[in-house]
């Protein structure tokens, strides 16, 4: 292969020399899995080569039977994966190869924890692919021309991967790409035919593409795999192995999945679903506009990755494969917007995966633990993005409650409403920035003591899910830090009577802390939430929380303007104390009022000013 001149040595992106440190000590142990990163590599070079042939068929240069073709060479120490799919320009080669173009990749890597065993995790679900040919490689060659492309603009890139590695022209009369591996001293055993073949029917009996190799000691060719879409079996032809193997392709991930379903679909449509959860959350899981999981194939020909109009956002976690019989080999994604045979499949796709979530709950409650921990913070936008499978997803939440008052989300609406005292028609909850301040806030004094269970929600997106459901199965949903508390067939008829005479007792009070506070509060008024705190602050029932407030503020956002109600708490020795005070009221009642701001998560606009006024009163009871 004649050499060109343009050849220079390039620094790797800093991101990809600490993953190459990381990966090659953290997934030794799985070493293997570098050929079924290089397979899936060349398996998704000839489907995107597919799809643009679509509209420009002279892409495939008279060479249309699209294949993978693997050889070593014991002499040379040496593993290469041929394949003709669409190759590389010399600029793609420099932005796949010397570049992480990954969102959240400084996230990724703050995450590592230097525990080789969860790290292993962290960067399969990264996805690692080409590099981890440095696992068993002490150097790798790529040579490689994009389909289209004129046989002088072949580009050979070479690297030993300690950070830096050096690209040339070349010229390549056949479109693709070989990547050649000079394995290290200890990795004799991918040099053996029968080893070698057998881990690539492990890893590629899934891929479409025939995988290639000589018969041994014979100069005949042999297909290694069925090369036969997975999807496309029967399902009692297929093993569990070879649909986790399957998802590991898909989704480029190291670990099993949690659960897979795989049907096919008759009727005025005609499409096949292989849909898969993952057992762990990718790290770009809170990246809305990020990829989706979903393949689109038309009839086993591959359209397009991360199809997004075939799941909605809330489902973005699934991962797997979509095959249409119906749709136009042309498709494209404005025409997926428009299609309602795509508003159909998605329709039932959806449902498919609402199925497995639903015998996750009611069949495997560790797997199911284990979705809600992964997957739980975005399965709940749902609640406010599907509107016609509401009820279904509703009934899949999962809250901490101060029925055990543990922070692990295991209580539904349906536990709740079976543990419900007789006589009570709300179900009640509370929200706030952590788990700890939500259970310890002294708006649910009152519920503690009566025994009323308490959802416990502290996750950012709670506060929004809330403001799309108000009711489940007749029960309305009450925020205990909403509206005037009215427990109804809870509270008993002497209760009522006292808290109705202290209202007339403590009226005077109530209109002296209004004045002091003037338009720092909305209302003063007797409280019955609370059995040990002196105050509390609330909002009224269609005002927005102070949690949601806080959390707006946060993001730069404008809100309208709502201030609290204070109430108070008649049997407190601080209120009693303030019907006999005249001297230091006004203070007396700020203090009042930031304690009770302090305790439900609230900012101060003047903690200076409350120091003051707290250190003042202190002195002057101490000089009593």
């Amino acid at each position: 292969m004649e050499k060109e001149i343009a050849k220079e040595t390039l620094g790797f992106q800093a991101e990809v020399k600490q993953l190459l440190k990381l990966m090659i000590h953290s997934l030794y142990s799985n070493k293997e899995i570098f050929l079924r990163e290089l397979i899936s590599n060349a398996s998704d070079a000839a489907d995107k080569l597919r799809f643009e042939a679509l509209t420009d068929s002279a892409l495939f240069e008279n060479d249309s039977e699209l294949k993978i073709r693997v050889s070593f060479d014991k002499d040379k120490r040496t593993i290469t994966l041929c394949d003709n799919g669409i190759g590389m320009s010399r600029q793609e080669v420099i932005d796949h190869i010397g570049t992480i173009a990954k969102s959240g990749t400084r996230e990724f890597f703050n995450s590592l924890t230097g525990d080789q065993a969860k790290d292993a995790h962290l960067i399969g679900q990264f996805g690692v692919g080409f590099y981890s040919s440095f696992i068993v490689a002490e150097k790798v060659e790529v040579i490689t021309r994009r389909a289209g492309l004129t046989a002088e603009h072949g580009v050979h890139w070479e690297s030993s991967g300690e950070g830096e590695y050096s690209l040339e022209n070349v010229t390549k009369e056949h479109r693709g790409t070989d990547v050649i591996l000079h394995l290290r001293k200890d990795e004799d055993e991918f040099l053996d035919d029968f080893r070698l073949k057998s881990i690539l029917r492990k890893y590629s009996d899934h891929i479409t593409l025939p995988i290639i190799m000589k018969k041994a000691d014979k100069d005949e060719d042999e297909s290694v795999n069925q090369a036969n879409a997975l999807w496309a079996r029967p399902k009692s032809e297929i093993t569990q192995e070879q649909y986790d193997e399957y998802y590991k392709h898909v989704a480029h991930d190291f670990e099993a999945p949690l659960c897979h379903i795989h049907t096919k679909v008759e009727g005025r449509q005609e499409y096949t679903q292989l849909l898969y959860i993952p057992t762990r959350a990718p790290f770009d899981l809170w990246d809305r506009e990020h990829r989706h999981g979903i393949k689109l194939y038309v009839r086993r020909v591959f359209i397009m990755d991360d199809a997004e109009q075939l799941m909605p956002h809330y489902l973005r976690f699934v991962r797997g494969v979509i095959d249409s019989n119906d749709l136009p080999l042309n498709v494209s994604r404005e025409i997926l917007q428009e299609s309602k045979d795509v508003e159909a499949i998605r329709a039932g796709s959806v449902k498919k995966v609402l199925g497995m979530v639903e015998d996750l709950a009611e069949n495997h409650q560790d797997k199911f633990k284990t979705f809600w921990s992964e997957f739980g913070r975005v399965f709940k936008e749902g609640v406010g993005e599907d509107f016609a499978n509401r009820e279904r997803i509703v009934k899949l939440l999962r809250f901490a409650s101060t029925h055990n008052d543990f922070e692990a989300q295991e209580v539904s609406l349906n536990d709740y409403i079976g543990r419900m005292k007789e006589g009570q028609d709300k179900i009640y909850y509370a929200t706030g920035e952590t788990f700890n301040a939500v259970k310890n806030s002294p708006q649910l004094e009152i519920f503690r003591k009566k025994g009323i269970e308490i959802l416990l929600l502290y996750e950012r997106i709670d506060e929004w899910v809330m403001t799309h459901f108000t009711e489940f199965e007749g029960k309305k949903l009450q925020s205990v830090a909403k509206g005037d508390l009215d427990l109804g067939q809870l509270e008993d008829a002497e209760e009522k009577k006292v808290r109705e005479q202290q209202v007339d007792e403590y009226k005077e009070l109530i209109n002296k802390i209004k004045d002091a506070l003037g338009d720092r509060v909305k209302e003063v008024r007797v409280t019955h939430r609370l059995t040990s705190s002196p105050a509390c602050v609330v909002k009224e029932q269609y005002d927005m929380s102070a949690n949601l407030e806080r959390m707006l503020k946060a993001m730069g956002q404008p809100i309208p303007s709502s201030e609290p109600i204070l109430e108070i708490n008649p049997q407190h020795p601080i209120v009693q104390r303030l019907k006999s005070e005249d001297a230091r009221f006004s203070d007396w009642s700020h203090l009042l009022f930031d304690q009770a701001l302090l305790a439900e998560g609230g900012e101060l606009e003047d903690p200076a000013g409350f120091v003051k006024r707290l250190n003042e009163l202190i002195l002057a009871l101490a000089s009593k």
